[in-house]
């Protein structure tokens, strides 16, 4: 090999894709800016990092804020109070936001070097136009990454799930449910279907709201205990497949019963994080020789996350979930349905609620016409799978033609990105 022929067609071919051979090099940071998470990471790691994309203070101590994952270090969890970045599923509070990423870009996280690393970042969908200009603003002018590619998350899924399959599907529908909202987006050849786009106000955080709100009415005063309380619904709570029945159970007395758990509550001294009680140290009874704090989960478990799929149940006038998908899919042209039937992809944190995917599947199985096939994929990580397709996105070899330079940027300002990103 003559090595310097292999050099010199390298720079011609950089050349004529318009990128420094410095900038084929760059690291790649990508960061799926989630409302509650932000996973983020260099594409040549294997997995991202989960950091709580939020400010928080504690009760026990007031005058310290504890920034992502520094509550790591915060001892007493209990009250913790919240200060956010995205209201609604948006974002808008750039102060906290600020302080979020400079955390994560810090030595102690990341340690970005701005100026040679490309950024990808994700943003919702029907994002306004003025926070996309706030957010070009600030990685190109304050940051001053190297250059920017801005991308709706499930976009990052959708690629993903297509080039991990032997045979590349045409169409596939991806529903991404989040912290705010759940969204359902049917994709072909690797385009978003605009209107398609389906979204339920309704996401994690209201899940653990409706459920703090529950606990509070029938036992004990858990409004401020928004931390605690979001751990008690990833631990108990399930969908149930069969709402009905469940419902008899946990009406049942005794053994009988067997829905019911006993969830013993953190006192952040002996108890640093809450857990279930196992089966066989149930007192039927409810009271506990130790003394502990519990709460009693019966009709609980399955009823909290039944609103994601029945919202009337709380009377939020929406469709559920499964009617979504269907509504999604029928937006589209007939001859893209039996496809978009046979691939849909979940993704987001709620998917990890036991019993989820074989509820979609069943529900869906009784809306969708009894010829198309369907079929319901869910990732081994569902919160990471988004990443997981940004990173495949930043290898593959058209991946410089998404990107805004920071040159091209301060040439043609707002106006490239408006052009190139297509959010």
């Amino acid at each position: 090999v003559n090595w310097l022929d292999v050099v010199i067609s390298s720079t011609v071919l950089c050349r004529k894709l318009g990128v420094s051979i410095k900038q084929a090099m760059a690291p790649v940071l990508v960061l799926d800016n989630g409302a509650y998470t932000a996973k983020v990471g260099f594409s040549t790691e294997k997995e991202p990092r989960l950091i709580p994309n939020c400010v928080m203070k504690s009760k026990s101590e007031r005058r310290k804020t504890f920034v992502g994952s520094q509550i790591d270090e915060c001892k007493d969890l209990s009250g913790l109070f919240y200060v956010l970045p995205f209201q609604k599923g948006y974002l808008v509070n750039w102060d906290v936001q600020r302080q979020v990423w400079d955390h994560i870009f810090s030595k102690d996280v990341l340690n970005v070097n701005f100026l040679d690393t490309v950024a990808m970042v994700t943003e919702p969908f029907f994002n306004f136009t003025s926070i996309q200009e706030s957010m070009n603003e600030i990685f190109f002018e304050e940051y001053q990454f190297k250059a920017l590619q801005r991308a709706n998350g499930p976009t990052w899924s959708a690629h993903k799930y297509s080039s991990a399959q032997q045979k590349k599907p045409l169409c596939c529908v991806v529903v991404d449910t989040g912290y705010s909202f759940t969204h359902v987006i049917p994709y072909c050849r690797g385009r978003k279907m605009t209107e398609g786009i389906r979204r339920l106000n309704i996401g994690g955080k209201m899940l653990t709201n409706h459920l703090k709100e529950i606990i509070s009415y029938r036992q004990l005063h858990v409004l401020d205990e928004t931390y605690v309380m979001n751990q008690v619904k990833e631990d108990v709570c399930y969908v149930s497949t069969q709402f009905y029945k469940d419902m008899e159970i946990a009406k049942l007395r005794g053994k009988d019963n067997t829905v019911l758990r006993d969830y013993i509550l953190p006192d952040f001294s002996q108890i640093k994080r809450g857990y279930v009680k196992p089966l066989e140290e149930m007192s039927y009874a409810g009271k506990y020789k130790g003394g502990e704090q519990i709460i009693r989960m019966a009709n609980e478990r399955f009823a909290v996350p039944e609103v994601l799929f029945h919202p009337s149940d709380i009377g939020i006038q929406e469709m559920g979930l499964p009617e979504a998908i269907v509504h999604a899919v029928e937006a589209c042209p007939d001859e893209m349905h039996p496809h978009m039937y046979m691939n849909i992809m979940l993704t987001g944190g709620n998917v990890l609620l036991p019993g989820f995917k074989d509820r979609v599947f069943a529900d869906l199985r009784a809306l969708v016409p009894q010829e198309l096939e369907v079929k319901v994929h869910q990732p081994d990580q569902p919160i990471m799978y988004t990443w997981d397709g940004g990173v495949a996105l930043s290898k593959t070899p058209g991946f410089d033609k998404m990107l805004v330079t920071r040159q091209q940027y301060d040439e043609y300002g707002q106006n490239i990105c408006a052009d190139k990103f297509h959010v």
